[in-house]
């Protein structure tokens, strides 16, 4: 098994491609040790010191470092815990959690449209660099997203949200007059 590694913007975080299928579809995200219970994989890497954050994609796993840690150091570990783990056919997930894009029957149209929006030209876009950024919600024009994995924390993501998502979804939805990361909504 060869796991190749790819840097993302955020320097505090590393992608990682095992070659393989890590959850397929969708994204599960473990910023702590504690919200790592659903999964094996992540469980295992939060054991090794200096890693403070997980993210699973569908063909990738994202490292988040401490801010006092080398990667030089700690990608040997990182990269023996996701070789074990494949070679031994261990599940990344005990249980599945509900999509947060996916769209419902109560969706409104705005809202559906901008779900639809972020799942087709925003959500692969920011997979590549080892993140994702999911849906909260829509109100009085404005959009609630909320980042993860490399895009948490990266010091590019505003640049991100304003001028490339914001544009976006603007130009599409003219109901949309501004986008907010993390809101608490």
């Amino acid at each position: 098994m060869f796991i190749q590694t790819e840097q993302t913007p955020n320097p505090a975080t590393l992608k990682f491609l095992p070659g393989r299928d890590v959850l397929g579809r969708g994204t599960a995200d473990f910023p702590t040790p504690g919200d790592a219970a659903r999964s094996p994989l992540a469980q295992r890497l939060f054991e090794i010191d200096g890693v403070a954050g997980v993210f699973l994609g569908s063909d990738f796993v994202t490292i988040t470092k401490g801010e006092d840690r080398d990667w030089y150091l700690l990608k040997p570990s990182i990269l023996g815990v996701i070789m074990e783990h494949f070679t031994a056919g261990r599940p990344v997930l005990i249980e599945t959690a509900a999509d947060d894009n996916a769209a419902h029957e109560d969706d409104d149209e705005i809202v559906a449209q901008i779900k639809e929006l972020l799942d087709t030209r925003v959500r692969p876009a920011v997979a590549q660099d080892g993140g994702d950024i999911t849906f909260q919600g829509f109100e009085d024009g404005v959009v609630y997203l909320n980042m993860k994995g490399s895009c948490a924390g990266c010091p590019s993501s505003t640049a991100t949200l304003k001028a490339g998502i914001e544009n976006m979804l603007r130009h599409y939805i003219p109901e949309v007059v501004e986008v907010r990361q993390n809101a608490a909504y």
